[in-house]
């Protein structure tokens, strides 16, 4: 059984989605354990087009789990993820020991272990956006530094030759987009506001720019369609399953290049079949001096292991999404 943790989340639903699809190479339609504590009231509905075996809540995962000899995964992709999340008693219990109890729990029973890390442990990119060295990385929030300690915590367990899962890797998502986020709120990708924006309003929201350098809406990201965040964790899967080596550690699942807000929210309205229009407004408090301005996720170590995948271009990943999902009754993959 392969165990999904955040498995009716965005990234978590859409794992189990590429398994059931591709079911016919490795287990994935009743060997899928769901994992999640679900919040909103309409996040059932991420679930309901999977196939799985078995759903937990979170607090009951690691008694299941006592005595189990029938895990050949775990995918842990359940945490705090709100960068506004202020209780960091909650994001350590949560993000952080959570984790660590699951990694051990992998260890003691020689089970592949692969976990969602975030482009958040970047901070303001002053550092760059490069995967092959965490040291020296900056935050600018509580939800950022939790993962940023949890792959320090992992990297110390190589180096002080701890035992570690026989197969593990740790993914720095970038911004992710795609259908199953309608529960995220006020954290769900820009593309998704975008869209519910128009549709009401016949206007985009963007930020104004608050920085020299950077036009109003020119703020840029690496936006990563979730069907290709998917991919990328199956893939290290995969080879876990199958028993090829792989290189251990943490990977940037981004694009590798950044797009401007102004872009996305174009391709939002021109995939609607309308013509674009776009309100700059300022940007809350609580996000001024927080704020990302540019992410690029370095794609080579990635690439250098093997994943020679092609991504989705932020137009083809747009057009996917708002054609085939968010134009729709049912948006739910």
């Amino acid at each position: 059984m392969i165990v999904i943790t955040g498995g009716a989340g965005m990234i978590g639903s859409m794992i189990a989605w590429h398994l059931n699809q591709n079911s016919g190479t490795h287990p994935g339609r009743d060997d899928l354990v769901i994992v999640d504590h679900l919040t909103h009231t309409e996040q059932w509905q991420n679930l309901v087009k999977r196939q799985y075996a078995q759903y937990l809540d979170k607090t009951e995962l690691l008694e299941w789990l006592q005595g189990r000899k029938d895990i050949s995964a775990v995918i842990h992709m359940g945490a705090i993820s709100a960068t506004t999340e202020r209780d960091f008693n909650k994001l350590v219990t949560d993000n952080i020991h959570y984790s660590q109890q699951l990694w051990q729990w992998c260890v003691t029973q020689n089970v592949p272990f692969f976990y969602a890390s975030s482009a958040a442990t970047y901070g303001d990119g002053e550092q760059g956006y490069d995967d092959a060295s965490i040291d020296n990385l900056r935050p600018l929030n509580g939800y950022g530094y939790s993962k940023h300690f949890f792959d320090q915590w992992a990297l110390r367990q190589v180096n002080t030759q701890q035992p570690t899962p026989p197969a593990w890797a740790g993914f720095k998502f970038f911004n992710v987009y795609g259908p199953n986020e309608y529960h995220k709120e006020r954290m769900a990708s820009v593309a998704l506001h975008s869209f519910n924006q128009f549709r009401t309003t016949d206007t985009v929201k963007l930020f104004k720019s608050h920085r020299e350098g950077y036009a109003d809406g020119m703020q840029l990201r690496d936006f990563v369609y979730v069907k290709d965040a998917a991919a990328v964790v199956v893939f290290f899967l995969e080879k876990a399953l199958q028993g090829k080596s792989s290189t251990n550690g943490i990977y940037n699942v981004g694009t590798g290049q950044a797009r401007a807000f102004k872009d996305l929210a174009t391709t939002v309205m021109t995939s609607m079949g309308r013509t674009p229009h776009i309100t700059y407004i300022d940007m809350p408090d609580d996000l001024k001096g927080k704020y990302q301005y540019f992410t690029e996720a370095n794609m080579t170590k990635l690439r250098a292991a093997g994943y020679t995948q092609a991504f989705y271009s932020l137009e083809e990943g747009v057009q996917d999404y708002v054609q085939n999902y968010l134009l729709h009754d049912d948006a739910y993959c």
